[in-house]
């Protein structure tokens, strides 16, 4: 009938090549256009999608030789990504930090997804393929919308599986810059503790510790300045990633009792109102430095990504508050 969703029946999808190592979440919210996020994890808890006839976790990596069975769906009408403003296509263009022929990392702007969708006609990688049209852009990894810095996308399948090995063996240096809204214990610790996400039937995804059901979740943070702010000190720390959850670094400083300034779902809240006058108006997270041994290149790549200008300038106003006391 003219205006009904398309639908599908039951479905048998062997793994493409492509795929292999990817998690079934994404590996389904990839494929799967239209289906909202919160589906499409419903039918994975539930067991409706199988894995060569058996039941698999969110976070099942796909292998060479797998049929996924994907039960009867029924989708959205399809929409064409929206276009990225000429304005922000100039901006992503100057952010770019490297690129050659299999590989670009480029310096997320905050408050810019990585993909679109929930609402968003477009993302980080949408744009991007509009600055590089033609080439087969893929995200490595993610970043949440509010955090700034250094982001991988593979321009090809076999450099998007080199580098997903990488991730998993854990091969990767990932190194942040987040203000604490209260200070360290001591100058240098390791968190931790496992994670456990969980997605609301809004689609948004809520990640506490959880020590019973949880992953194995590890961040080591390192002391770099302190601040003395409207309400309590604050720390410059660098936070490096050992593995990497979601909300990893955010849930790790919270469960600590020293959130992220500017965190709107893990954070104090009066601390970032009080923290708002100075401009802090986003969260203070930036993924500063990233360094790795890609297979394609004969020696070890190293990415730096300063730190913007406004978080830049809430720590010289926080300075210029301890000159003045």
């Amino acid at each position: 009938m003219p205006g009904e969703s398309p639908s599908l029946g039951v479905q048998l999808v062997p793994v493409p090549a492509a795929a292999v190592g990817q998690r079934i979440d994404n590996f389904l919210l990839a494929r799967l256009k239209g289906v909202p996020r919160s589906h499409i994890y419903r039918i994975l808890r539930s067991g409706e999608v199988r894995v060569n006839k058996g039941r698999v976790r969110s976070d099942y990596r796909l292998r060479y030789g797998d049929l996924v069975r994907l039960p009867p769906l029924r989708l959205a009408e399809p929409r064409a990504p929206g276009l990225a403003p000429s304005a922000l296509l100039r901006g992503l263009e100057a952010a770019i930090l490297y690129e050659d022929e299999r590989l670009l990392a480029i310096d997320k702007p905050a408050g810019l997804a990585v993909h679109g969708g929930s609402g968003l006609s477009f993302g980080l990688i949408e744009a991007m393929r509009q600055l590089r049209p033609g080439m087969e852009l893929e995200l490595v990894h993610r970043l949440d919308r509010d955090t700034s810095g250094c982001l991988l996308l593979a321009k090809r399948s076999s450099t998007l599986r080199d580098l997903h090995r990488l991730i998993r063996d854990q091969a990767i240096d990932k190194r942040y810059l987040a203000l604490l809204t209260r200070p360290l214990s001591r100058a240098e610790l390791t968190v931790d503790a496992p994670l456990l996400k969980n997605t609301l039937k809004s689609g948004e995804r809520v990640v506490r510790v959880d020590q019973a059901e949880g992953k194995p979740s590890r961040t080591r943070l390192r002391r770099l300045q302190g601040y003395s702010g409207p309400r309590g000190n604050l720390e410059l720390v660098e936070a490096r990633l050992v593995t990497g959850r979601t909300h990893q670094i955010r849930v790790h400083a919270a469960h600590l009792g020293a959130p992220l300034a500017g965190d709107e779902k893990y954070g104090d809240e009066l601390i970032n109102q009080a923290l708002r006058p100075l401009g802090l108006r986003r969260l203070f997270l930036h993924a500063a430095e990233l360094s790795l041994q890609p297979a394609h290149l004969p020696g070890p790549l190293r990415l730096q990504a300063p730190l913007p200008p406004e978080l830049q300038a809430v720590l010289a106003r926080l300075e210029e508050m301890a000159r003045k006391e």
